[in-house]
């Protein structure tokens, strides 16, 4: 459950950096987790889904 978000079950991507001789090298881009209290509980929650969570409902 590291370092994915609980509500739209998101994780990391995947992406090459390449060096000046182009060797590329795998490396993750992991989501922006913050702490935030949803429902009376305490979850690490993507920061896509804390936007989300702030609209109003129509």
């Amino acid at each position: 459950m590291a370092r994915t978000c609980p509500t739209c079950n998101r994780g990391y991507n995947k992406s090459a950096s390449r060096s000046h001789s182009n060797i590329k090298t795998i490396k993750r881009q992991h989501l922006n987790l913050q702490y935030k209290v949803v429902g009376g509980k305490r979850v690490r929650i993507c920061t896509r889904c804390i936007k989300t969570l702030a609209k109003p409902v129509k």
